[in-house]
């Protein structure tokens, strides 16, 4: 049992309203938790004071590893001595989520017997998260979830872990297997997911189609989204049958269409496949009536991240379509470039996306030996004085005739 009760009357207020409650969830485990009970009272003095109360006390992991670990000690650990050490682990989740219930209790149960008992399931990058242990208790979980078949995720300035939706397990507009990507990436990236070695983090995102459930557009490194490059497949008599059941389809297909690629006359539906943005806004609402296409594939976009430095980033188009099918040779092939020359050109705390930024993305599609494309534009230019390269290469020939 814990041993000594906090007031929070700050924290009770997060508990009213509608919405589930973290500190409900704390009350909970503080039952059991000597841990997760100081917790609480250090939570109410920060609250209370506007400080928080966590310091880095350095680096600490498990052996091997230099990621999976994130330190975290208490600044008020006389006061709430449970808490002084409250280290947290990230965990490598299974493709898609997917979690039988021996597992799941397995996770709970070394989890309560060598930490808090507090988990998050799960993190922004995609892990199991277990909140706070004690540094004598990192090796023997991470034996214990060794044994049980589950090894730590990344941390710091790795890749971290890979993670995606469940695509072709669940979805039926998934336009590749995520789950077989994401398992062959955690693979072929173990060093580089456990050992950091990069100047900052590194996401890989795997979205089965343009819905992109994992919203990856705006939280990964590397966004690879489930795509389609032929026509979208019709059922004329079911798109026939959404208009008998009242459904506007003027108005609310076509009107929503952002590349007006498609016309209605009251009878025939007809769609310029070769001006569609792929934006799964027709399917989504005549879903019985249009599917993607059958030649199907991926399109890879790079460089979203939150805002620290240089402000929030949408990932860019990097190339428009590509196969995703094993042993997914050409995808690995430009990620290693990418590494490459981000490793060796790119400053401390540096996302891609912000490297992109500062040197250009002519320069750094010339660098991974990458040919620029229509797609890759994210608008019109606004500098009308632009000299290209087979300018001065031209000049520089006629130089040589003279």
């Amino acid at each position: 049992m814990a041993d000594k009760k906090f007031e929070t009357p700050k924290l009770d207020e997060l508990e009213k309203g509608a919405w589930p409650s973290f500190v409900k969830e704390i009350k909970t485990a503080s039952e059991k938790s000597p841990m997760a009970s100081d917790l609480l009272g250090q939570l109410e003095r920060s609250y209370t004071e506007k400080i928080g109360h966590w310091k880095h006390g350095g680096i600490v992991g498990v052996l091997g590893y230099g990621g999976g670990v994130i330190g975290r000690y208490s600044d008020l650990s006389e006061e709430f001595p449970n808490v002084s050490h409250f280290h947290t682990l990230r965990v490598n989740q299974p493709a898609g989520w997917f979690y039988t219930s021996e597992a799941l209790r397995t996770l709970c149960d070394i989890w309560e017997e060598h930490g808090s008992g507090l988990t998050n399931m799960h993190g922004s990058t995609g892990d199991i998260v277990f909140l706070g242990t004690r540094t004598e208790e990192l090796e023997p979980i991470f034996e214990k979830l060794t044994a049980a078949g589950f090894d730590l995720g990344g941390s710091g300035s790795d890749v971290r872990t890979p993670s995606c939706c469940c695509g072709e397990a669940r979805c039926e507009w998934a336009c590749y297997d995520t789950m077989a990507l994401t398992r062959h990436l955690t693979l072929h990236y173990q060093d580089e997911l456990h050992r950091p070695a990069f100047p900052y983090k590194w996401k890989f995102k795997m979205a089965g189609c343009p819905n992109d459930c994992v919203a990856s557009i705006a939280r990964s490194d590397m966004s690879i989204i489930g795509i389609w490059r032929d026509d979208i497949r019709m059922d004329k008599d079911a798109v026939t049958e959404y208009a008998k059941s009242g459904l506007n389809i003027e108005r609310d297909v076509i009107g929503n269409c952002p590349a007006k690629c498609m016309e209605w006359d009251g009878k025939e539906l007809k769609i310029d496949n070769k001006a569609c943005r792929k934006c799964m806004h027709c399917i989504n609402v005549m879903p019985k009536a249009l599917r993607p296409g059958v030649d199907k594939g991926a399109c890879i976009l790079i460089g979203a991240k939150a805002p620290i430095v240089e402000g929030a980033l949408l990932s860019s188009v990097l190339v428009p379509f590509m196969k995703m099918e094993p042993p997914y040779t050409e995808l690995i092939e430009m990620v290693d470039e990418i590494h490459d020359i981000w490793c060796e050109e790119g400053k401390a705390r540096e996302r891609v996306g912000e490297f992109i930024q500062r040197v250009g993305m002519g320069n750094f599609l010339e660098a991974i030996g990458i040919e620029p494309v229509p797609e890759m534009v994210a608008h019109p230019r606004e500098n009308p004085y632009v000299f290209y390269e087979e300018y001065f290469e031209e000049d520089d020939e006629e130089e040589e005739e003279k």
